[in-house]
């Protein structure tokens, strides 16, 4: 790709597309028709190059009306924003869910990740190529996790066309997706062909089979309340929370969140109360607010199920921060993967905008603050939240190097609190119980409520609201674990894997690191003895290697060392794998201690458990 802008033009669809979002261009420096005032004065320069931030929707916008990105239609979008090209292509090849090359309209995307692996997914994805050929006009592709591993194995539907991002059904669902879970050979087809006449999805209460269970503080109104309204929403609890923060002021609340000893759910565990003070005292404004819910950790789907079917809490508890740490605006970084939550969310922040909820002088307390959705495009880092906010101000979504932290300068340069959905949903009963009561749920040092993602062999899989201090027994016997079982996988792909022998580890942050392992971003995957871990190793592996952004050698490197190892010894045990055996311990041990972020850091984890705790190559 040039550094120039080039010869091709764009189609009339694609520059209807960009126009949409944008706006009709003003002169033909912008792509308009040349003008004679346009040989006298250029026009957009520093103000279009300020909204810069636009070109990730601006890729969407093309992406979701042609199917793929042209050259023609990245060359109209570059120059509507005086982006470089070949920086903007870098952005556009950077995205799983996006094509610089021409394919068909509609694109299956077939999980073939850990849960939906165990429960058959390469079979699946044999039949389902098989039977839709080149003349199909359906591209298949093998995905990794589409967050949808309590119905594995899963499949996406994605159809481009002129109302693929707004048109909405009477149910709910984007017409321009369709999602076949678990599916079969013959549904994952059906649905391909005609997404429109596809199966409405389940209702998000099916994914936690503890519900309906008023007595659980985050999963309480899942199942229980309409999602779409919001009066049967505070007819429930609905915006009592944001009531409290009223009348407690900014620094009150973060008295609350601080005192109730709030960690973050997204893996790291940081008390959110320092997070939220560190950044309230910034002196340098304006102050941002981000929830990430971009959860593409294999084995993860609590926050999907959280805004499918409890998207006000969401918005609320958005409010309850931004008023807390001083930010006016807030962006909602949704996973692109999720349809159903798009269109959730999209709906209650317009209706909480229209009741007077977001926007200006929210319930009349001169308190002014709205929230915009991003949406991610399949990249697993952007879920390390710098790499998010690069994602958002339209860069590639590479990680930054730290210090400064978010709380000093994060997204755009400015002091920003970044949380993950669960997290911040925690905040409403914080404020309706108090923190002494919220506190004394859990442990001393881990307190509250945690949702866990239970999957793989068990007979009830779903989301799990359980106070921190029970056992991982105590868990897989709610969710019915089968016989024969062989492992179990704390923390995703990032996390470790533990004996069954080792269903007593106290399922705390504390607990977790005492016993070796983590508890990650809650996942919590089961497997029988029917599965074979040296395959279940090498998917991890080569998840690694593709989610790896590049940046920086021992992550970029190191994944693809590592996977290269696992598949000479996929078929091979004892003394024939000892020297690959120590040369992954070598590689992980640099990925471990050199790599700029998580992903790196945490790669060789789940590998490394399997062979020192499973003895997976004896």
């Amino acid at each position: 790709m040039d550094l120039r802008f080039g010869d091709s033009e764009p189609t009339d669809e694609e520059r209807a597309a960009v126009d949409a979002l944008l706006g009709p261009p003003e002169s033909s420096w912008e792509g308009a028709g040349r003008s004679d005032a346009d040989l006298r004065w250029a026009h957009g320069g520093r103000a279009a190059r300020d909204r810069r931030d636009l070109l990730l929707p601006g890729l969407h916008a093309l992406n979701d009306r042609v199917g793929w990105i042209s050259d023609g239609g990245l060359d109209y979008l570059c120059r509507r924003l005086t982006v470089p090209p070949s920086e903007a292509y870098g952005v556009a090849t950077f995205y799983a869910m996006f094509s610089v090359r021409p394919r068909p309209a509609t694109v299956l995307h077939v999980c073939t990740d850990l849960a939906c692996a165990a429960a058959g997914a390469p079979k699946l994805c044999e039949a389902v190529e098989a039977r839709l050929g080149p003349e199909s006009g359906v591209r298949v592709e093998r995905s990794p996790c589409l967050g949808l591993c309590e119905r594995a194995p899963a499949a996406l539907v994605v159809r481009a066309g002129e109302d693929a991002a707004r048109a909405v059904t009477d149910g709910g669902t984007p017409r321009a997706t369709a999602v076949s879970a678990p599916a079969t050979p013959g549904a994952v087809v059906r649905a391909a062909l005609t997404p429109e006449n596809a199966p409405e999805e389940p209702p998000a209460a099916l994914a936690v089979p503890q519900a309906p269970d008023p007595g659980l503080l985050l999963l309480g109104r899942v199942g229980t309340v309409d999602p779409a309204d919001l009066d049967d929403y505070r007819a429930h609890g609905g915006y009592t929370a944001l009531r409290r923060a009223f009348a407690l002021g900014p620094a009150g609340v973060i008295g609350e969140v601080t005192n109730s000893g709030l960690l973050g759910r997204g893996g790291a565990a940081f008390p959110t109360g320092r997070k939220w003070q560190a950044t309230a005292s910034q002196p340098d404004r304006p102050h941002h607010l981000v929830c990430n819910a971009d959860e593409s950790e294999p084995g993860t789907f609590k926050d999907r199920v959280l805004m499918e079917g409890d998207p006000y809490a969401l918005v609320e508890a958005m409010t309850i921060a931004a008023y807390a740490t001083g930010a006016r605006h807030g962006y909602l970084y949704l996973r692109g993967e999720y349809p159903r939550a798009l269109v959730r969310m999209e709906h209650a922040i317009a209706q909480a905008r229209a009741r007077g909820l977001l926007g200006d002088d929210i319930m009349g307390q001169g308190f002014s603050f709205d929230i915009e959705i991003r949406r991610g495009a399949g990249a697993y880092i952007c879920g390390e939240e710098t790499a998010l906010f690069n994602s958002i101000e339209g860069f590639r979504g590479e990680p930054r190097s730290k210090p400064p932290f978010p709380v000093e300068k994060g997204l755009f340069g400015k002091p920003t609190a970044a949380n993950n959905v669960e997290t911040l949903v925690n905040v409403l009963p914080i404020l309706t119980l108090g923190a002494q009561a919220y506190a004394a749920i859990g442990t001393g040092a881990s307190a509250g409520p945690k949702l866990f993602c239970v999957s793989g062999s068990v007979e009830r899989p779903g989301v799990y609201e359980l106070p921190f201090g029970a056992t991982l027994g105590e868990l897989l016997a709610l969710a019915g674990v089968r016989d024969s079982l062989r492992a179990v996988l704390l923390g995703g792909a990032a996390g470790g894997f533990v004996r069954p022998d080792e269903l007593d580890i106290p399922l705390t942050f504390e607990g977790a690191r005492a016993a070796g392992t983590t508890l990650g971003s809650g996942v919590v995957m089961a497997f029988d003895d029917t599965v074979p871990l040296p395959r279940l190793l090498l998917r991890i592996a080569e998840f690694f290697r593709d989610e790896s952004c590049g940046q920086c050698v021992p992550c970029r490197v190191g994944t693809v060392r590592q996977e290269e190892a696992l598949h000479r010894i996929a078929e091979r045990t004892g003394a024939d794998a000892a020297a690959d055996i120590a040369l992954l311990r070598e590689v992980g041990r640099a990925m471990r201690d050199a790599s700029i972020c998580g992903l790196g850091q945490t790669a060789w984890n789940a590998v490394e458990s399997a062979i020192d705790r499973l003895g997976a190559y004896e």
